[in-house]
């Protein structure tokens, strides 16, 4: 039977997202409880449906992915999707078990249970966010410290280095035996979430993770060519205008300073390609010396911004951005802004400040 919560009723989580010291941040009772509605529901009349994030990255949709070819490994059938732009990112377009993806429009509207990965707030979801209202169950499946838990049972670990390192212990506790196909959608996803294995982090399991994955056979470097290396020429010249433009506020954030730059609708359409294009830019600025966080608002629409943060400093980006209505980590994190590109980042400003000035919204 269908439950009739809203996406605020159910935001409440039945378990802690992160577990004391020396505590494991999922308990082994929110474990128990996820598996038993994987098993319920596997040959339910409503299915199962899987979901991530809007523009999905390596880590969300490697993550959906790996689930999927896991349970169809087991017998049970799914449905896997994300909210419309529905479009694969190019350096995504060959991963495995991409056959699984269906629009969003052809997506059972009252599944059995709906599965969100690498999602922090239900307003991520975009086109699928009513599911979280009238599926029966959701499990929530997650890495990010600001995730509050909108599932019915939360499968939620923020030490974890990528949410695809909760989906191997989920395939792990069900039975799936982890082939090269599985394999490559969790090392896309551990690869990117770690920033190829150079972000903080990055520790010795996950290296272990890494080297269990590749002992399956899939190939690192081909892996890795489709994800940070191949680009078209115009992207570069697409870069190059974004990076002309980065300003320095050396005053931002205390002293510690703020670069940033911005990228609009009218620089995607002159070199004719789409917004995936700059998503590395926001790290390139975080390697100024001059600065200690580094912004980059990508224009998605008349007065709307998808603004990234990064932080190589002290200051918390994650707990910044969910005070500016997104979410993330301590060193990455992002919100969408309103309003002139200036005032969104002049709100920014005023929330690094050592005083901030309180958000309005």
């Amino acid at each position: 039977m269908h439950g009739s919560r809203s996406p605020a009723e159910g935001s409440a989580p039945t378990a802690a997202p992160a577990g004391g010291p020396g505590e494991p941040a999922i308990s082994e009772q929110a474990w128990s409880d996820a598996l038993s509605l994987f098993r319920k529901y596997g040959d339910g009349e409503g299915g199962i449906v899987l979901a991530c994030h809007i523009n999905p990255d390596g880590d969300a949709l490697g993550s959906m992915l790996a689930t999927g070819l896991g349970l169809r490994q087991l017998g049970i059938p799914v449905q896997a999707s994300f909210s419309n732009p529905f479009r694969l990112a190019q350096s995504l377009t060959a991963i495995a078990g991409r056959e699984l993806l269906v629009p969003p429009e052809e997506v059972n509207a009252r599944p059995d249970l709906f599965v969100t990965f690498d999602t922090g707030s239900v307003d991520r979801l975009g086109d699928l966010a009513p599911l979280v209202a009238s599926a029966g169950e959701v499990i929530v499946v997650d890495h990010h410290v600001t995730n509050a838990g909108f599932g019915t049972r939360n499968l939620i670990d923020p030490k974890a280095a990528a949410t695809a390192v909760v989906v191997d212990d989920l395939l792990r506790r069900l039975g799936v035996t982890v082939d090269a196909e599985i394999a490559e959608c969790l090392y896309v996803g551990l690869s990117t979430d770690t920033a190829s294995f150079r972000g903080a982090a990055t520790t010795p399991s996950t290296h272990e993770l890494a080297a269990r994955l590749l002992a399956t056979g899939i190939k690192p470097d081909e892996i890795s060519r489709r994800l940070y290396d191949a680009r078209p020429m115009r992207s570069l010249h697409l870069l190059a205008d974004v990076l002309a433009r980065v300003t320095l506020d050396p005053a931002a954030a205390g002293g510690g300073g703020l670069s940033w730059t911005y990228v609009t609708q009218d620089d995607l359409a002159r070199h004719g390609l789409g917004m995936e294009w700059v998503e590395g830019v926001v790290d390139m600025l975080r390697g100024a010396e001059e600065s200690t966080i580094a912004l980059v608002a990508k224009q998605i629409g008349p007065d709307q911004w998808s603004v990234s943060l990064r932080s190589r400093g002290p200051i918390d980006v994650g707990a910044l951005c969910v005070r500016l209505g997104g979410g993330g980590h301590r060193i990455s994190a992002g919100f969408t802004g309103h309003g002139p590109l200036e005032g969104v980042v002049a709100q920014v400003v005023a929330a690094l400040a050592p005083d901030p000035v309180p958000v309005t919204r």
